[in-house]
């Protein structure tokens, strides 16, 4: 029976630079989608999926992050007095959505890096991560379908999606072999290759089940794509000494951390919410596109 995943690491130290000025002062995981921030949507996943206690890698300029999950005792005084009970309950539910620690990343050396910052809050325990760039509208959180799959092989996931054409390169890139619908066993893997040599379509997106022994694989690794100590690397040092596997999971995949697929996914949410649909709906067909 393999080791339950209790905890999950959040990198969230990163400039941002995609979405300057904006970022310049306010953490890109703390933009919002529509009324909350995309790193709370993150953890509402990890929380869905059976997560228990979370770390937040964070950096300079960073602390609304942990402002947002904290307890705010003058804004809920002050919407208790003012009878907005339901604005109340969201509020404190924010605060209450999963045991959150945090812990500074003091240079911005890539999300290999970001990761070796959780070793000693992970243990010898095996562990998710989950990049809140990357948010999943999915009807089965995307990282409850990836632990299905590590609780079937005892063996890292990666959360991967197929890209097509030039747009590979800007990811690492999977060599696999299809097991079964959507599940993958991992040959190799390359960090943001140029698509001539990108050996498939399937790229490694921001959901990661680990184990512990990746921590001194991290350590191991020098600087690669961008001077930075990247995962990918990491990963497929420890491919060498252990199986893993991949899931193309169910759902619409989100790049968050991109100012279009930001304006995308700001549309589709706001079309799922009732309260705003139906107006918006209307406003949209007035748009001479």
């Amino acid at each position: 029976m393999p080791q339950k995943i209790r905890k999950a690491v959040f990198p969230a130290a990163g400039l941002g630079t995609r979405f300057l000025p904006a970022t310049k002062a306010s953490p890109k995981e703390m933009l919002p989608l529509v009324d909350k921030p995309l790193i709370q949507y993150v953890v509402e996943e990890a929380v869905a999926s059976g997560i228990e206690a979370i770390l937040i890698v964070t950096g300079r300029d960073k602390s609304a992050i942990e402002d947002h999950f904290d307890i705010s005792f003058e804004l809920e005084h002050l919407l208790r007095e003012r009878g907005k009970t339901e604005l109340l309950k969201q509020v404190r539910a924010v605060s209450e959505l999963a045991r959150i620690n945090y812990v500074r990343q003091r240079e911005a050396l890539g999300l290999g890096h970001a990761i070796l910052q959780g070793r000693d809050f992970v243990g010898d325990e095996p562990f998710a991560v989950l990049l809140a760039d990357d948010i999943v509208d999915a009807e089965i959180p995307a990282l409850k379908q990836m632990l299905r799959v590590y609780e079937r092989f005892d063996a890292p996931v990666i959360g991967t999606m197929r890209v097509a054409g030039e747009a590979i390169s800007r990811f690492g890139v999977l060599d696999a072999e299809e097991i079964d619908e959507g599940v993958f066993r991992v040959r190799d893997m390359v960090e943001k290759p140029p698509f001539a040599e990108a050996p498939s379509d399937l790229a490694i997106i921001g959901r990661y089940i680990l184990t512990p022994d990746i921590f001194p694989e991290i350590e191991r690794t020098p600087r690669g794509a961008g001077g930075e100590i990247q995962i990918t690397d990491a990963m497929r040092a420890l491919l060498k000494q252990r199986p893993f596997y991949a899931v193309r999971f169910d759902g619409t995949r989100h790049d968050a951390g991109d100012k279009l697929g930001f304006l995308i996914a700001t549309v589709e949410y706001a079309l799922k919410r009732p309260d705003l649909a139906p107006k918006f709906i209307e406003y949209l067909r007035t748009l001479k596109i």
